[in-house]
């Protein structure tokens, strides 16, 4: 599959890069941003995937989350897609700012109009990392992944879905119930119809209470001021309930007044997790 690379930086030793490429899980071009660290010019490095939030692009994680120089430090490739398909000329995609353009739900769509391209589950399960794995020194068998909002709750619901696939996770200000919050409903209702045992399959807080996979070792980061935490749209206790019942392990911090939902609160706690994912994949 051809790649064509849209720009390259150089950065902290390493270089952070974007590259386009035509995909056959969403049928459209997709774009992903690739943070390549010093050490992948002389060996195989373990690759951490991030998923971004409601309407960000490739962008948003690298030119603000500051996760670069840790990165670097660590040994560690960090890949960063797009959130949705673009440009499918489907009707009402660019109507509201959480459905459709922008706003994937790192779910597979099994409604009209939205099941042909609106696959991102698939996409970044499967069809990314053999694109990565094919094109970038990476180690295979060393993956994990980690993300914000809706990419936090896609983050968090790959890793339930497939067990032993990720090393280790890591999420903030996660939607971690979206069965039971507006911004879920509205997504899963679009995309999968109004069956809602269906969406279970999507939701992190319905996935572990059954998960009996590998050892999880799962972190969470919550900025108390959140707005959307406030507004009910990511419903923290309900998935540390879930975990605590099952006895999974999980740290959740609530961090103090002042942190939001912004990127300015990633940044801020952004080395934590270059250093969790580093200790499970052993750099």
């Amino acid at each position: 599959m051809a790649l064509k690379q849209v720009s390259s930086n150089k950065c902290f030793e390493g270089f952070q890069k974007v590259f386009e490429h035509d995909s056959a899980e969403l049928k459209c071009k997709m774009k992903f941003g690739i943070y390549l660290p010093p050490k992948a010019e002389t060996g195989k490095c373990p690759v951490l995937y991030w998923l971004s939030g409601l309407t960000c692009t490739e962008q948003n994680f690298i030119t603000k989350a500051a996760f670069q120089q840790a990165a670097a430090e660590h040994g560690l490739i960090v890949v960063a897609p797009d959130t949705s398909p673009r440009g499918c000329n489907i009707e009402g995609e660019d109507e509201s700012w959480d459905f459709g353009t922008g706003a994937g739900f790192y779910v597979d769509a099994t409604e009209d109009p939205w099941k042909t391209n609106y696959r991102m589950y698939s996409y970044i399960k499967d069809e990314l990392p053999k694109l990565i794995n094919a094109n970038f020194p990476t180690d295979p068998e060393r993956m994990s992944i980690f993300g914000h909002s809706m990419g936090g709750h896609g983050a968090l619901i790959l890793a339930l879905k497939n067990p032993g696939k990720y090393k280790s996770v890591s999420a903030f200000a996660p939607i971690c119930n979206p069965i039971q919050c507006q911004w879920g409903k509205k997504a899963l209702g679009g995309y999968l119809g109004p069956d809602t045992s269906k969406w279970e399959a999507y939701d992190a807080t319905q996935l572990v209470k059954s998960y009996s996979g590998a050892r999880l070792d799962i972190l969470i980061d919550q900025g108390k001021d959140d707005q959307f935490l406030s507004a009910g749209q990511l419903l923290p206790d309900n998935f540390i309930a879930a975990c605590t019942e099952r006895k999974i392990p999980v740290v959740f911090r609530l961090q103090q007044a002042g942190y939001d939902h912004s990127y300015y609160f990633i940044a801020s706690f952004i080395n934590d997790h270059i250093k969790h994912h580093a200790k499970y994949l052993n750099v």
